[in-house]
């Protein structure tokens, strides 16, 4: 059993069955992937032209210091490291990831605006929110909240079956932009192989982020993941399975909550429903403006499925952790 490292220059931006593998690896190694922020950035860029007034300037330095050159791609889709080739990986295998370890960035951004997320026809403005990863634990949103970090990586996919190249935005059977929080250190996913060799890729590191990322980003940061790879042979899996070592944060698995809901016959509608009521109750309760709300909604706040057993209408909760807050 070896390991092995790829850096940020095998880039890619779109699944293929064609792509060439980055690295071949046997069953049981362990590879560490150096991760570009989903920006490929362009945030930073924008940061070292103009920081934002009230960003501390070493953190502001520490930005334009790294605004990476702008990556060339027939196919925009998330930045993702590898592919990886199994051997001896095969159509009808399973190939199990476990999370090793998904160390984030110095600094990450959240952004909330016209066109993106739940409620992205309801904003005029874009607002991009930078955060200090730097502090361990927790990052502070704004004075008196904070939220706790729980890395992960957004995307974990092998190529699909079918020939082509194929966007990174949509999950699907072979995996990809998954976007599950649980996914964090000492947790295992399952993929079915769909082609020879696998040829896994990932990347798009969330430092946190809530189920549902309503605003349609979490965290967004560069990161370094370490995971193993094990093959199990003639053990198909229909679709992504996953085991999870408990809470994505522990920090707030025991926080008192605040939570709005939606009603709706359609569940994207009660979703939207629940976190208009989310963005309300901070506005109403800390001075947020909306899009401020959204941001946080985004890292910290739970969509959940209350119930889709009393028609017309199913309830989604959009749950709130109030340990975040300073006075609790």
């Amino acid at each position: 059993m070896s390991e092995h490292q790829l850096g940020r220059e095998t880039i890619h931006t779109y699944f293929d069955n064609t792509l060439p593998p980055t690295l071949k690896i046997a069953s049981g190694d362990t590879v560490v992937f150096e991760t570009l922020e989903a920006s490929y950035g362009r945030v930073a860029r924008a940061v070292a032209a103009a920081p934002p007034a009230d960003l501390a300037p070493d953190l502001a330095a520490l930005i334009a210091a790294s605004a990476y050159p702008e990556v060339s791609t027939p196919l925009r889709g998330h930045p993702l490291t590898g592919p990886v080739a199994v051997a001896g990986a095969e159509p009808g295998d399973t190939l199990r990831v476990t999370v090793l370890a998904v160390q984030p960035g110095a600094w990450g951004w959240t952004a909330c605006g016209p066109g993106s997320g739940l409620l992205g026809d309801e904003f005029t403005e874009r607002v991009t929110h930078i955060w200090d990863l730097r502090g361990g634990a927790w990052t502070t949103f704004a004075p008196g909240i904070r939220v706790p970090l729980a890395p992960f990586c957004g995307v974990l996919g092998v190529a699909p079956a079918e020939p082509g190249m194929h966007s990174t935005t949509p999950p699907r059977r072979a995996g990809g932009n998954l976007d599950i929080r649980q996914l964090t250190a000492g947790a295992t996913l399952d993929l079915p192989v769909l082609v020879p060799g696998a040829l896994f890729s990932t990347g798009d590191v969330h430092a946190a982020q809530g189920d549902g990322e309503v605003s349609q980003t979490a965290i967004e940061t560069d990161g370094t993941v370490t995971l193993r790879f094990d093959l199990l042979k003639r053990r198909a899996v229909p679709g992504p399975q996953f085991r999870a070592p408990g809470s994505a944060s522990p920090l707030l698995a025991t926080s008192p909550v605040f939570a709005a809901t939606g009603h709706d016959p359609d569940l994207y509608a009660a979703a939207r429903e629940a976190l208009r009521g989310i963005i309300d109750y901070l506005a109403a309760e800390h001075g947020l403006s909306r899009q401020q709300a959204c941001i946080l909604a985004s890292v910290c706040v739970d969509l959940r499925i209350s119930q889709v057993v009393n028609r017309p209408n199913w309830t989604v909760s959009a749950l709130l952790p109030l340990a975040i807050f300073s006075e609790a």
